[in-house]
């Protein structure tokens, strides 16, 4: 769920990470703190846009690609294909699944097999934010937080807050001439420095889980093309369960999305299966 704006690779064919150009306009001539301020206000204002990623859990792979939109809470509509880890040779390995994003909840289409054995003939698991949060307690309550506010200029904003952060030259991105910017943050401080409504209590709880996990650090790099629009942003970090490396590229800013929640009739909670 959180790979929706957390999505992680390796780097593909169409970046030239190498490819420093010297050039001192635009982006470049500024301070990173001042052309990432504009590129935070500027990819906010833009409401919507095409992303596509994969990411890195330890042994679990995943990869996305659809569209969002960000303008009243996260809507987007998705594919999500999974590999390794706990599903492992499970049905749904490597299969495309379709999953849509609401404000409230987040929907995924299990598949014919599993609506055949599991689901009573139902294609549609249902996630409620609110469910979650009341079952999984800081966790599930910073989740519910990140999947309601979460957009690209949250990951513009963390850096920002952390005064650290620096350029190291202009890239291209799938074709796309961008300024590359780097800045490392302290694991116990990004639920702080993002979250909107969790309190005080829930923050200190979650701190102590993160603690425990092993992570203590997250290196994220962001690039910015000349529009000053986020079209790529990649996260990495060590926990005791292994490397987390996440990475999602931004495009067509502006696109139309339309998000339709599945039919009721098609559709199972994943709180009701958890009681069956």
């Amino acid at each position: 769920m959180v790979g929706l704006t957390a999505c992680g690779s390796e780097k593909s064919d169409g970046d030239k990470a190498g490819e420093k150009t010297g050039d001192k306009s635009g982006q470049s001539a500024m301070s990173p703190l001042a052309a990432l301020k504009l590129a935070s206000q500027r990819t906010d204002q833009k409401n919507s846009a095409k992303v596509e990623g994969t990411t890195k859990m330890g042994e679990q792979n995943s990869q996305m690609s659809g569209s969002m939109d960000w303008a009243n809470g996260i809507r987007a509509n998705m594919s999500i294909t999974q590999s390794g880890g706990a599903i492992a040779s499970s049905p749904i390995e490597g299969k495309a699944m379709d999953a849509r994003y609401t404000p409230d909840a987040m929907f995924l289409n299990m598949g014919d097999e599993f609506a055949a054995q599991a689901g009573g003939g139902k294609h549609w698991v249902k996630y409620d934010y609110d469910v979650l949060a009341q079952k999984a307690g800081p966790s599930g309550a910073f989740l519910k937080d990140q999947m309601q506010n979460n957009n690209p200029s949250r990951s513009v904003e963390l850096l920002l807050a952390t005064g650290k952060v620096k350029s190291v030259g202009s890239e291209s991105v799938k074709g796309v001439k961008a300024t590359h910017y780097t800045g490392t943050v302290k694991v116990s401080e990004i639920a702080k420095m993002q979250s909107k409504e969790l309190s005080q209590s829930d923050l200190d709880a979650l701190q102590k889980q993160l603690e425990t996990s092993g992570m203590d650090t997250e290196t994220i790099d962001l690039w910015v093309d000349d529009q000053n629009l986020l079209v790529k942003k990649r996260e990495q970090a060590q926990s005791n369960s292994g490397s987390y490396d996440s990475t999602v590229y931004y495009s067509d800013y502006g696109t139309a999305v339309t998000v339709e929640e599945p039919t009721s009739s098609d559709t199972v909670d994943f709180q009701d299966m958890l009681q069956q």
